[in-house]
């Protein structure tokens, strides 16, 4: 009896401990709504190069002059590097102007980044460096 109980659990939880890695995963589409661009400038207060996504942090200021903290999500930390980025070139206190799309809650300041432009106009997209226009 008790192999029979242990040859039925064992594959459960097998299956069970494979699907859990498969849930934390999302596609940008299901968190970000592509239709809703957003354009932000302000000063980078954190970069975030981990898996599975990066973020780049930064200070806005709104209309009124008020300050906003903005997250933005970007591509995975190894495609960025392959692409062009390091993480000593975008750090705190750079002035950048970011591309994105806004989150499906437009409530939150945070969206997907497009396009990264420094200020002195090098321009990184999504997976890295991008021709300047």
């Amino acid at each position: 009896m008790k192999r029979s109980v242990f040859a039925i659990l064992v594959p459960v939880f097998v299956a069970a401990g494979a699907a859990i890695p498969a849930m934390g995963h999302h596609s940008f589409a299901a968190s970000y709504d592509l239709t809703q661009p957003v354009t932000v400038h302000g000063v980078i207060t954190q970069v975030l190069l981990r898996n599975p996504h990066s973020w780049f942090r930064l200070e806005v200021r709104d209309a009124n002059g008020n300050v906003e903290e903005w997250a933005f999500e970007a591509g995975t930390p190894s495609g960025m590097i392959r692409n062009g980025y390091k993480p000593d070139i975008i750090k705190a206190g750079t002035e950048v102007t970011i591309k994105g799309f806004r989150a499906r809650d437009a409530s939150q300041k945070r969206g997907m980044l497009r396009e990264l432009v420094t200020s002195d106009g090098k321009t990184y997209g999504m997976f890295g460096p991008q021709e300047s226009k």
